[in-house]
């Protein structure tokens, strides 16, 4: 089992004498010396490697190109150089595998949209390292948070014969001949294809996630979810992984009241778990991150009616790039305005107007809203949507026929409201999105290994 610099590097003297392995980051040669930093992707830091003359084979490891893979072995020892507590007094280095001069990391600073096109490349960066160790460790996050919680972890389906938002955005998933499929009445016949109906890629694991609350009380999903949406911002991507809890016996004041404490709990564990990391993005990626993310982790969310939002939004003085009117969604610039200007933190909105928002939300007695959420916070608008459902079958079935959402179809989900039916409520978060935020990157692409975009699926 080979040892960690990260180890080494919080051993300290402790681990006087050690050997270790990694790629080689930058190389400096001067008259008798070199010197080599070496990174395994195990810390934001790599450690230096102090090669002397007296090595066996000195010439040819002054020759190392960057990206070359080493194993080193020698004394750990102080640094006299600023900026770095140890440094490795090497004692031998074998060279596991060469890299010449045409490797596409050498030492300048790349953009992130250079980088994008060598994405099987880039975790080797220190930013992309940075991102993706932030990642894997907000993943243990969360499945920590719902474990304190008592929820039950389910795994939805990935493929699916129903639309949760109704929208019509799935991955086609079949086996008909692509080049000549079988037809009825002049459309492709699904009654012939694998699962013997229409099929795709799930858009959100809810509606399977409320069957199981309804069944053992708390529960929630994370897993990939897929949108075949022809969209090309910064915020989406055709591939992304959902965070979606289900409580039964709850109302949206509960489902507010989890979604804070959560996000709470995430940005708190980043500040205290990945502390070095999160400096890294501090000085290198958004000054002053650290700060915003401590002020969320401290700060008691704000609840304002959607009503309200759009009446304080309108006396703001703030000119918008798109409208501001009761029965409009709020745009990004909106929410930005609430949560950086208006307030000055995370802040929810509640009750949207029922024709904005999707056919399973509790509607509420004035008969325009639904119990409908979203958690907005600086920088990036909106984090988490979330909404009380509609546990009334009547009530659920009426606003299916309003919205043109097929009955037979869910008839499984209809029968959840038939038998044993409760208030319940949930919300999705968006992994992504949380990454984003608490990194401080800009693009999705960015804070995801292998970005799925409109024309891009390579690997």
């Amino acid at each position: 089992m080979r040892t960690r610099i990260k180890e080494i590097l919080e051993q300290g003297t402790g681990a006087s004498l050690c050997s270790f392995s990694g790629w080689v980051r930058s190389v400096r040669s001067s008259k008798g010396i070199c010197f080599i930093v070496l990174n395994d992707g195990s810390t934001v830091d790599g450690i230096q490697i102090v090669v002397e003359s007296a090595l066996p084979n000195f010439s040819h490891i002054c020759r190392v190109g960057t990206g070359t893979a080493l194993t080193v072995a020698g004394a750990l020892v102080e640094s006299p150089a600023s900026g770095q507590k140890w440094e490795l007094a090497a004692r031998s280095i074998e060279i596991i595998g060469g890299a010449d001069d045409s490797y596409p990391l050498q030492k300048k600073r790349h953009s992130f949209e250079y980088l994008r096109t060598i994405s099987h490349l880039r975790p080797r960066t220190n930013t992309f390292g940075a991102v993706f160790r932030l990642r894997s460790r907000l993943a243990l996050a969360v499945h920590q948070f719902f474990s304190e919680q008592n929820f039950l972890y389910v795994h939805t389906p990935i493929i699916t014969a129903s639309d949760c938002e109704g929208a019509g955005e799935l991955f086609r998933v079949s086996t008909l001949d692509a080049a000549d499929p079988p037809t009825l009445d002049g459309q492709p016949d699904f009654s012939q294809d694998f699962f013997g109906q229409k099929t795709g890629l799930t858009v959100s694991g809810q509606l399977e996630g409320e069957l199981f609350a309804l069944a053992f009380g708390d529960v929630y999903t994370f897993g990939p979810t897929f949108r075949a949406e022809n969209s090309n911002t910064a915020r989406h991507a055709s591939e992304f992984w959902m965070i979606e809890p289900e409580m039964a016996f709850a109302n949206l004041s509960d489902d507010a009241d989890l979604a804070e404490k959560f996000v709470r709990y995430l940005c708190r564990f980043a500040l205290e778990e990945c502390a070095d990391d999160m400096a890294f993005f501090d000085r290198h990626i958004e000054n002053g991150l650290i700060e915003r993310i401590r002020g969320v982790a401290e700060a008691d969310f704000v609840r304002m009616e959607y009503s309200d939002a759009i009446d304080r939004l309108q006396r703001s003085g703030v000119t918008f790039t798109y409208p501001v009117e009761w029965g409009l969604d709020l745009q990004t610039e909106h929410e930005r305005c609430i949560t950086e200007q208006i307030v000055g933190g995370a802040t929810f909105i509640l009750n949207y107007p029922k024709d904005i928002k999707a056919f399973y939300m509790r509607q509420n007695n004035d008969g325009r809203t639904v119990a409908a959420m979203d958690l907005l916070v600086p920088k990036i608008g909106e984090i988490i949507g979330g909404s009380q459902r509609e546990e009334r079958l009547d009530r659920l079935e009426r606003r299916m026929a309003e919205t043109g959402i097929a009955r037979e179809p869910l008839w499984w989900y209809l029968d959840s409201r038939r038998w044993g039916s409760c208030p319940h409520a949930g919300f999705g978060l968006g992994f992504e999105r949380l990454v984003m935020y608490l990194s401080g990157m800009d693009n999705i692409r960015d804070v995801i290994p292998f970005p799925r975009t409109p024309r891009h699926c390579e690997f």
